[in-house]
C-alpha cells in the first residue's frame, strides 16, 4: 500500500466534502477528464497517421455488482503517470500538457487542476483504474479506497486508454447512490453537464421494440438493449455563424430552457478580444411568473469548453437585464479546483461588460428595425429597464436611457424619449409627464385636458417608479422632465400669467379663508388657467410629488408620513369660483362645507383616497 503525496486524508477529506458541493458532478468531472485524453491522443494523432480516429467514451453501470464504468481510448498512463497524476493530490498532468505545447494545439483542455479524479470518492468507496499508455505494451490497475493510500500493479488491457471502476457506497437515509446505475439518471446527467464534450459518450439503453413477428393488431413488446451516443457533441454556438439559422436558434432556444414559445430576440456572437467566448443570448416573449419576485433567479448557462459548469451565472448580467437567458462558454475563465464557483477576476468583469454591451446594442438595434418586438419586449421587461435606471442612483441611466419607452397622448402608442424630444415644437423646453394608475386614468386628469387642447405631447407614466427615473433623469438632451401635475406647471404667455396673478391678488381673500378651512391638508390655494372643463386640481411643490406620495406609502411598514405639499388649485374660469365668492361673503359656514368637498374631489381625481370621510360625507350632504 503506497501513500498519497500529501496529508492525504485532509486533503481528499476536503475535496470530497467542501470543494464539491454536489455529489452528481463526479460524472461530470470524469468525462471531462476522458475528452482530456483523447485530446491529448488526437494532438499526437496529427504527426502519427497510425492512431485511429474512432474516439469515443463509453459508460458501463452493473446493478448486480453496483458498479460504474467510464472507459476512454485516450493516450492512457504509465505507472509513473498513476504515481505523478493520481499518487498527488492536485498533480495535473493536464496542467502540464498545455503548458508544454502552448502555442502547438488549440485544443480546449478542460481539467487543469489535479483534483476533478477524486471527485469519485463522493460516490464511490472503492475505485480501480485500468490503464495503458498510447506506445506502451504494459498496463497498470491502479486501486484505492480513498484516503488511506493506494497501489499499483501490472495487469492486462487490450488498446489504450483508461478504464475507471466505481464501486458504489451503499444506500442510507441520506442519499441514494444506486440512483446512479440508472440508466435514465446517467443520460440526463451527461444531457445536463456533458452534452457538448466532442467525443460521443456512450451506453448500452434498454429500448422497447416490437417482435419480430408480433401481429399488427396484437403487437408484442420486447426489451433489447442498444448501444446509443447520450451527448449531442456539437453545441450551437461553436458552429459557423453562417451554418447557424433563424430556426436553429428558436428550436435551441425552446429545448433548452423549456419554453413553448419563440423568443422575441435571438443572439448568436463570437466575441475574440482580451477574453474569448461565444455566446448565444435570448430574450422570452413573456415575463416567467416569479420574474419579479424575489425568487427568480437570473443569469446565463455557463460553459467552459462545451462543459456545464453553473446553471446561472449572476455574475455575467446584470440585474435589469434578468430576463435575458443565454449561454457563455470561454476557455478562458478562471475556475475554482473544483469548476463550480468562478473567481472574481478581470475575465469575468470582461465578459460581463461585454453582454451588457451586446445585449444593449441588440435591443437598440431591434428598436429601429423591429419595432413591433421591441414593444412586446417593453410591454413584459420595461420595467426591469426602468428600475436600471434608477438603481444605484442613477449610475447606469446614461447606458440605458435609450432603451425606455412611455405612452404618447398624442400618438396613442409607446415612444421613444428621443422620439418625444424630436416632436416638440421648437417653442416647448421641457418634456411633459403626468402620473398615475393607468393609461384611462391618466387621460382624464384635469391637468392635462388644457394642454391637450393645445396640441401638446404629454408622457403618461403609469408604473410606480417612472416618475423616479425621471427624476434620476432630470433631463434628456438637455430637456428637463415637468410634470402636469407640478404647481408652477402653466402653459400661459406672459400676459395670461400676469392676468391670473392679478385675479389672485383681487380674490385673496377668499383664497385664505378656504386654506383656513383646509388647515395643513394644503399648503397653498390658488387660482389656475390650467383646468378646462374640471373646478379643481392638486398640485404639488417641493421634491415629492403627488404620485411619489402615493409610492412610497403603498410600500410595506410605510408610516404614512412622507407627504407631498398639495396646492388646491381653482379654475380661474369656472363658475364654481362665482358660488365661492358669495358664499365667502354671505355664509361663511358653507365655504367651509364646499371647500371641504372641493379639497375631497380634486383628491379623487389625482386617485388619492378620501382624506376625511366623515367630514366629507357630512358637507356634501349638507350642501345637496
Amino acid at each position: 500500500m503506497k501513500q498519497f503525496k500529501t496529508e492525504s486524508k485532509r486533503i481528499l477529506d476536503l475535496m470530497i466534502n467542501s470543494i464539491y458541493t454536489n455529489k452528481e458532478i463526479f460524472l461530470r468531472e470524469l468525462i471531462s477528464n476522458a475528452s482530456d485524453a483523447i485530446d491529448k491522443l488526437k494532438f499526437i494523432s496529427l504527426t502519427d497517421t497510425s492512431i485511429g480516429s474512432d474516439f469515443k467514451i463509453n459508460i458501463t453501470a452493473n446493478k448486480q455488482e453496483r458498479t460504474l464504468t467510464i472507459e476512454d481510448n485516450g493516450i492512457g498512463m504509465t505507472d509513473k503517470d498513476l504515481e505523478k497524476n493520481l499518487g498527488t493530490i492536485a498533480e495535473s498532468g493536464t496542467l502540464k500538457f498545455k503548458t508544454e505545447n502552448e502555442g502547438k494545439t488549440d485544443n480546449e483542455l478542460i481539467g487543469q487542476f489535479g483534483v476533478g479524479f477524486y471527485s469519485a470518492f463522493m460516490v464511490a468507496d472503492k475505485i480501480e483504474v485500468y490503464t495503458k499508455a498510447y506506445g506502451s505494451d504494459i498496463a497498470y490497475k491502479w486501486t484505492s479506497s480513498g484516503a488511506e493510500g493506494y497501489t499499483i500493479e501490472q495487469t492486462e488491457k487490450d488498446g489504450y486508454g483508461t478504464k475507471i471502476v466505481m464501486s458504489l457506497k451503499a444506500d442510507n437515509d441520506d442519499f441514494k447512490y444506486s440512483d446512479f446505475l440508472e440508466e435514465y439518471k446517467i443520460s440526463s446527467l451527461i444531457k445536463e453537464y456533458s452534452d457538448y464534450i466532442r467525443y460521443p459518450i456512450q451506453m448500452m439503453m434498454t429500448r422497447s421494440k416490437i417482435k419480430d413477428g408480433s401481429p399488427e393488431d396484437k403487437p408484442e413488446y420486447e426489451q433489447v438493449k442498444e448501444l446509443e451516443t447520450l451527448n449531442s457533441m456539437v453545441p450551437l454556438w461553436k458552429k459557423p455563424k453562417s451554418e447557424v439559422t433563424d430556426e436553429n436558434l428558436k428550436e435551441f432556444y425552446k429545448n433548452e430552457f423549456h419554453d413553448y414559445a419563440d423568443p422575441l430576440k435571438s443572439v448568436y456572437a463570437k466575441i475574440e478580444g482580451a477574453v474569448t467566448y461565444d455566446t448565444l443570448l435570448f430574450v422570452p416573449s413573456r415575463a416567467p411568473y416569479d420574474y419579479f419576485s424575489k425568487d427568480y433567479k437570473k443569469g446565463v448557462k455557463l460553459y467552459c469548453n462545451g462543459v456545464m459548469i453553473m446553471e446561472k451565472c449572476e455574475q455575467l448580467i446584470p440585474d435589469y437585464f434578468g430576463f435575458v437567458k443565454g449561454i457563455v462558454d470561454s476557455s478562458d475563465l478562471s475556475l475554482n479546483i473544483s469548476r463550480e464557483i468562478l473567481q472574481q477576476d478581470r475575465q469575468v468583469k470582461a465578459i460581463a461588460n461585454g453582454l451588457e454591451k451586446k445585449i444593449i446594442s441588440e435591443l437598440k438595434k431591434m428598436m429601429e428595425e423591429d419595432r413591433e418586438n421591441y414593444e412586446k419586449l417593453f410591454a413584459e421587461f420595461g420595467l426591469s429597464i426602468k428600475f436600471g435606471v434608477y438603481a444605484g442612483f442613477g449610475m447606469n441611466k446614461d447606458k440605458l436611457k435609450d432603451l425606455l419607452m412611455f405612452y404618447s397622448s398624442k400618438k396613442e402608442k409607446l415612444v421613444t424619449l428621443a422620439e418625444y424630444v424630436k416632436d416638440m415644437p421648437l417653442s416647448q423646453t421641457e418634456i411633459y409627464y403626468a402620473c398615475g394608475e393607468s393609461y384611462d386614468k391618466i387621460a382624464t386628469l384635469p391637468q392635462i385636458e388644457k394642454a391637450k387642447d393645445k396640441g401638446y405631447e404629454i408622457l403618461f407614466f403609469k408604473d410606480g417608479v417612472d416618475e423616479f427615473v425621471a427624476k434620476i433623469l432630470i433631463d434628456f438632451e438637455g430637456k428637463k422632465f415637468k410634470s402636469v401635475s407640478e404647481a408652477d406647471f402653466s402653459l400661459d404667455t406672459e400676459e395670461e400669467k400676469k392676468e391670473l396673478e392679478s385675479k389672485n391678488e383681487q380674490l385673496k381673500e377668499l383664497l385664505t379663508a378656504i386654506k383656513e378651512d383646509l388647515g395643513d391638508k394644503v399648503k397653498e390655494v390658488k387660482l389656475t388657467s390650467k383646468l378646462k372643463t374640471y373646478p379643481v386640481c392638486l398640485t404639488a411643490s417641493g421634491e415629492i410629488s403627488i404620485e411619489m406620495e402615493k409610492v412610497f406609502n403603498s410600500m410595506p411598514n410605510a408610516d404614512g408620513k412622507m407627504k407631498a405639499d398639495k396646492i388646491l388649485e381653482i379654475s380661474s374660469e369656472h363658475k364654481i369660483l362665482d358660488k365661492l365668492q358669495k358664499l365667502h361673503a354671505e355664509d361663511r359656514d358653507a365655504l367651509k362645507k364646499y371647500s371641504t368637498v372641493l379639497y375631497e374631489q380634486a383628491r379623487l381625481l389625482e386617485g388619492l383616497s378620501i382624506d376625511d370621510v366623515t367630514t366629507f360625507v357630512t358637507a356634501l350632504s349638507d350642501i345637496i
